[in-house]
């Protein structure tokens, strides 16, 4: 379920800062939301998966800790990958 390397690519082109960007924090956290996303899917036909749940739910919690330090280091580029991602934040 690991995402393909001409979408990991795509989404690094899209959020980073240069081609080769992938370590910011904005680039892990859109990978990490379309992960989220497969899985999302994969579990609502295969509901008995606890395996991937557990792993979703790992993922949902480095995505939310990684949205945090965002908005404490840049805050206008937080709001960004947020409204972007369509990500719900309290």
């Amino acid at each position: 379920m690991a995402l393909d390397s001409a979408k990991k690519l795509e989404i690094v082109a899209e959020y980073g800062s240069s081609a080769t960007d992938t370590g910011s924090s904005a680039v892990q956290i859109a990978l990490i939301t379309f992960k989220i996303k497969e899985l999302t899917e994969h579990l609502k036909i295969n509901k008995k998966d606890h395996s991937s749940r557990l792993g979703l739910l790992k993922l949902v919690s480095q995505r939310k800790k990684l949205i945090k330090y965002l908005k404490r280091k840049d805050y206008a580029q937080h709001n960004e990958v947020v409204k972007k991602l369509s990500i719900r934040v309290r």
